[in-house]
């Protein structure tokens, strides 16, 4: 019980609810995407596969707004809360994010990110083939 009062408390160091976020938001996901490929449950594959898609967009989004938002005192607890959001059933975070904001942007601009893909995927090749 003493992890979660330190967590909470808005006196925690950074370090302890990026930890926090690290765990809820990687390690519990990836654990529970394993069982759910493993009890081969469809329902469970669809849940998480949303949860990576959404995970990953926003890791996309963090990563060019990181030192601007880690500015905000309250950051890293609002990224907790997210990250918690997407994965709780009840509240079906990641089916919300992915139905109203990734899958249109994703649709719209499909054309465009196939010729990105392609392009950056046979850079990579290239690159590694010439090592």
């Amino acid at each position: 019980m003493v992890g979660l009062p330190l967590l909470l408390s808005p006196l925690s160091p950074n370090v302890i609810v990026q930890a926090a976020c690290c765990s809820v938001g990687i390690a519990h996901p990836v654990y529970s995407t394993f069982k759910a490929v493993e009890n081969k449950n469809e329902s469970e594959q669809q849940r998480w596969l949303l949860y990576w898609a959404a995970y990953g967009s926003f890791s996309l989004v963090e990563m060019i707004f990181d030192n601007f938002l880690s500015w905000f005192s309250f950051y890293y607890y609002a990224k907790f809360t997210f990250l918690v959001w997407l994965q709780f059933p009840s509240g079906n975070g990641a089916r919300h994010l992915y139905a109203r904001h990734l899958r249109p942007f994703l649709l719209r601009h499909q054309a465009r990110l196939d010729q990105i893909m392609g392009f950056v995927s046979s850079q990579m090749v290239s690159f590694l083939c010439n090592l």
